[in-house]
């Protein structure tokens, strides 16, 4: 794999073009600044495109640490493999690095666009990741080489002294591209437009380095047919650009159907919002408007179906409320203020903090005609305190206060499925340790564990890790899961039809997919329906006793603790 030096004698007939002086338009010195430069820019457009693809990635996929061990294992074995192939193009470096520049940034440009229009229209995006992930690393591997061999022909140096220069202007430009991607381009432009403006500011940097500071190392007609390559490579990627936008509403069309009314990237999550515009529609239980039955997606998963949510939130909030005294509670996510809904029927409830990431979701909790009207307008209640704050973090600053913080006689915690693997520090030994210190003495603390049949495994997962801090733990289920609810870390867009029609809850049968739920305190809690509160529409106490029976029957015992250095939800 390694060639040995050849041997070049002044004069020497047929010497090769890697080996002889460039011509340039400049001297040296500058000359060999620009390369530099354009190494610079060339690390920080193929980062961004590797960047990208993992964002992307999680976004449609789901399982952040797996699609990004995909991603990257891919790509740097493939820019092995573009390393290997550029030693055949030494002898044309200039126009092979054209070349390059320009089909990666036609690939890198059109990446996300081809990736969403794969999920969107097709269903899957899985196998046009790894090809892009290939394509581009192999594009990127390439470059080094090449740009090695014309940085030696602007000034000859010494090997070592070459790499260091051109490996230093390649860190810098990988350290600006990985910053721009989260901080400039991803909240200004978004994945598909950063994408392809970071494809045009590539092809211009490979253009201006070859098309004029080699371009005395050109044929005519080689000259004429990078140029030709760079401008289509350039007009596509302004064509999409300008299409960006009508593409996006057709691919968001094709996921979520016709009544998609909301559309935001919050910065935190894409919020997208379905149906509930009609007079009652955002009621549900089986009511008809004209816009349908609200259903509230994030990141493309189902987290609201306004046909069934109050049997969700009726299971998840009552049985707590029911255990003791419930005066001061604390709802851990639940922006959505449907769990805040169904707090303030307890008429002894005297506050309720709200701690929540997501900013856009709170907002659109409080001004959507639909999404208000679902939650009775509870988040605009003068017993409700909203924090916009990690929840994990938010508890963790509570236990550092000089004084001991106020404990919560209920803590309902309403956050995303621990199967996603952004959200298993919220279900972590150390996360409900900080939550349990919050706690009175007789409080109770409720999660939402994850699906218990279709995921087993995740949810006794959970429950032992609540018993791990030391509490007493009551499982229970719930039937009437819609297909579409997020049970785990994949997303797919036919695991239910998103035009169709949620069915309405109903009695439990033995196809039934089921909510599960855990309630904790440290003696063991009573369950139940409390006496203060009208009673819940969607569920009854009989049906609340059989999830519990159920559960009981179907344990699954040994199970370890999940820890932050040992998350065990994605196992």
């Amino acid at each position: 794999m390694i060639d040995r030096p050849e041997p070049v004698l002044p004069g020497t007939p047929g010497v090769p073009e890697a080996m002889t002086p460039a011509r340039l338009p400049v001297p040296a010195g500058p000359g060999r600044l620009l390369v530099l430069a354009v190494v610079f820019v060339c690390a920080a457009c193929g980062l961004v495109y590797e960047l990208e693809l993992v964002a992307l990635a999680t976004y449609l996929v789901g399982d952040s640490v797996t699609q990004a061990s995909v991603v990257l294992s891919v790509m740097v074995f493939a820019m092995g493999v573009g390393a290997l192939l550029a030693k055949r193009l030494r002898c044309r470096a200039a126009v092979g690095f054209g070349a390059i520049e320009a089909g990666l940034a036609l690939v890198g440009g059109c990446s996300a666009m081809a990736l969403y229009a794969c999920f969107a229209w097709f269903g899957q995006s899985r196998s046009a990741l790894v090809g892009f992930s290939l394509a581009i690393g192999i594009l990127i591997g390439a470059e080094v080489p090449l740009l090695m061999t014309l940085i030696q022909r602007v000034r000859r140096q010494d090997a070592g002294g070459a790499v260091a220069d051109l490996f230093a202007a390649d860190y810098v430009g990988a350290l600006v591209g990985g910053l721009a991607f989260p901080f400039l381009l991803l909240p200004s432009f978004g994945q598909l437009t950063g994408a392809l403006i970071t494809g045009g500011v590539n092809a211009v940097a490979g253009g201006v380095l070859v098309l004029w500071l080699f371009r005395r190392d050109l044929s005519g007609r080689a000259r004429w047919a990078l140029f030709a390559a760079n401008a289509l490579v350039l007009a596509l990627l302004a064509a999409g650009m300008m299409l960006a936008a009508p593409f996006e509403r057709a691919a968001r069309q094709a996921v979520y159907g016709s009544s998609a009314r909301v559309a935001v990237q919050t910065g935190i999550q894409e919020v997208v919002m379905t149906g509930g515009t009609g007079a009652g529609a955002g009621a549900g239980r089986g009511r008809k408007g004209s816009g349908g039955p609200l259903a509230l997606y994030l990141d493309g998963r189902l987290r609201v179906s306004a046909e069934n949510e109050f049997r969700y939130h009726e299971a998840l909030v009552h049985p707590a409320m029911a255990g003791g005294p419930h005066r001061r509670v604390l709802v851990l996510g639940g922006g959505d203020g449907l769990a805040v809904r169904e707090i303030l029927h307890h008429r002894s409830v005297r506050s309720v903090t709200v701690v929540e990431l997501d900013p856009g979701v709170l907002k659109l909790a409080r001004t959507d005609p639909g999404l208000s009207r679902l939650n009775h307008r509870s988040l605009g209640d003068p017993r409700v305190h909203v924090v916009t704050a990690d929840a994990f973090d938010w508890l963790r600053q509570q236990g550092r206060r000089g004084r001991r913080a106020t404990p919560y006689d209920v803590i309902v915690s309403d956050l995303p499925d621990p199967g996603i693997a952004a959200s298993t520090k919220l279900y972590s030994q150390e996360f409900y340790g900080l939550a349990a210190r919050l706690l009175a003495p007789d409080g109770r603390l409720v999660v939402h564990a994850g699906p218990p049949v279709e995921r087993a495994r995740l949810y006794w997962t959970v429950e032992s890790t609540l018993r791990s801090v030391g509490l007493a733990t009551v499982p229970y289920r719930l039937s009437g899961r819609p297909a579409g609810f997020s049970g785990g870390p994949d997303r797919t867009v036919d695991a239910a039809p998103l035009d169709a029609e949620v069915p309405a809850a109903g009695p439990p049968t033995g196809r039934d997919r089921y909510w599960g739920f855990v309630l904790a305190a440290r003696h063991p809690p009573r369950f139940g329906l409390a006496p203060d509160a009208p009673p819940p529409a969607g569920i009854g106490r009989e049906e609340l006793q059989a999830g519990r029976r159920g559960e009981a029957r179907d344990r699954m015992p040994g199970l370890p603790a999940s820890t932050l250095m040992h998350p065990r939800y994605l196992d």
